[in-house]
């Protein structure tokens, strides 16, 4: 994620798209991906994504200890979710894998920082108050570094870049259930080139 600054997040309704889905994301530029487990087949899709080699693929929306612990086994390089919560991160640090946790407010940011973590999710960032209520967040804690996501798009994507608290910014924006339900990898693949340039600018 710090690499790359842009992590695409993924809602895959059909396993089939999986493939030719990591294929284009790798082309367009994209070194990660977190696929989100809100569909049936979301750790047939993350297995699939995975063994690509071109992606580090984490697993989102992971909600308990046993979501974390199958989306590990099925190839998730690290683990999102969409809250705080301590089992989750227990678990996470037991299979010795990377978990960014959401947080909306101060108390949630204090919770995750007592539990030794300084990377957390922003969520939803553009309904809480976008840039503006991250930066009045992370001002009294410094060091801690967010990765927002939730109702970003392409025309944001460099503001919330270039505040020095972002590490990365997750959208869904360059693979949307239109993209996929219509097969569009080459708009997938533009989109993510588009979003992979404005990040190293």
């Amino acid at each position: 994620m710090a690499g790359s600054r842009l992590l695409p997040v993924l809602t895959v309704p059909d396993t089939a798209t999986a493939a030719p889905l990591a294929e284009a994301l790798a082309a367009g530029g994209a070194r990660c991906a977190e696929v989100t487990l809100r569909t049936p087949g979301a750790e047939q899709v993350l297995k699939t994504m995975a063994a690509h080699g071109g992606l580090a693929v984490g697993a989102g929306t992971v909600l308990t200890p046993e979501q974390a612990e199958r989306a590990v086994a099925a190839g998730a390089r690290f683990v999102v979710s969409p809250g705080f919560d301590e089992e989750v991160v227990a678990k996470c640090r037991e299979l010795g894998i990377p978990v960014v946790p959401g947080i909306a407010t101060a108390t949630e940011l204090m919770r995750a920082l007592k539990a030794g973590l300084d990377t957390v999710k922003f969520f939803p960032a553009e309904p809480l108050g976008g840039l503006r209520a991250l930066r009045a967040l992370a001002a009294p804690f410094p060091g801690t570094r967010f990765v927002p996501t939730g109702g970003i798009d392409a025309s944001r994507l460099a503001a919330y870049l270039a505040d020095p608290a972002v590490l990365a910014v997750g959208g869904s924006w360059m693979a949307t259930a239109a993209h996929l339900e219509r097969g569009d990898y080459q708009e997938i693949r533009r989109l993510t080139a588009e979003a992979v340039e404005r990040s190293m600018t």
